[in-house]
């Protein structure tokens, strides 16, 4: 008898399971709130700006952005329905939507913002996604994107011993090669030049890159991830402020 091999599992399997995480660190989440409240400023009579959390996972980035961003309307958008279920304890508009093929259930040009926190390393077609995004996007609206950074300052020491980088993925089951255990599905990573080529070939103007520390740094050395933040193209984690022309 010939035994039956188990069913293949593809991303869509991965990303509904609700061991996989769907949060990042607060410190990243606080930085990028600010940049977006400092870009917005604060609500006027004319009623709020609508920002959506495109990718919000469980919903703690955009629940951590709302002090900063009194007045203004947050919506929640993810895929999963996992990752729904438990934003709705934390947001008051989620809804589901995908990144692709007009697949954002909004009009062309009703947000004044997006949020595009630790998504676009996870995407098949981020080239789909961004025109997705700058759809939705008013004119000279802004986008707010994060990313893990390929060349973190621990990546360039590491890649010098001929190990995988951190961020890195060779397989949705396990990590090989590389510190950590955690598998959270990275498909692609960028480095800050490409990611701001990456940005404004796809419609938008680039106004300014930051960068973030990232959680799962060992304790030991925190302190020179936060300075490392100093030096964007360095740090752990890219915060991208760009516009949509």
């Amino acid at each position: 008898m010939t035994a039956t091999a188990p069913p293949r599992r593809g991303l869509s399997d991965f990303y509904e399971n609700p061991s996989v995480p769907v949060a990042s660190g607060t410190a990243r989440s606080e930085r990028q709130a600010r940049m977006l409240a400092a870009a917005l400023g604060p609500a006027t009579t004319d009623g709020p700006k609508t920002v959506l959390d495109v990718g919000c996972g469980d919903g703690t980035a955009a629940a951590t952005a709302v002090p900063f961003l009194a007045g203004h309307r947050i919506v929640g958008v993810d895929w999963s329905q996992d990752a729904l279920r438990r934003a709705r304890t934390r947001l008051s508009y989620p809804v589901r939507g995908e990144l692709t093929d007009g697949g954002l259930p909004f009009a062309s040009a009703v947000a004044d913002a997006v949020l595009f926190s630790e998504v676009v390393e996870h995407l098949v077609d981020p080239d789909a996604a961004l025109d997705e995004i700058r759809r939705v996007l008013r004119p000279g609206g802004h986008l707010m994107l994060s990313t893990p950074n390929l060349a973190a300052w621990y990546n360039r020491a590491l890649l010098l011993a001929g190990v995988q980088p951190v961020f890195s993925e060779v397989s949705l089951r396990a990590i090989h090669g590389r510190p950590g255990k955690e598998v959270v599905g990275h498909l692609r990573l960028y480095t800050a030049r490409a990611l701001r080529e990456f940005v404004a070939a796809s419609g938008f103007e680039i106004v300014g890159l930051r960068g973030a520390p990232f959680h799962g740094v060992p304790r030991p050395l925190r302190p020179l991830d936060r300075l490392a933040c100093a030096v964007p193209s360095a740090a752990s984690i890219l915060l991208l402020h760009a516009r949509r022309t």
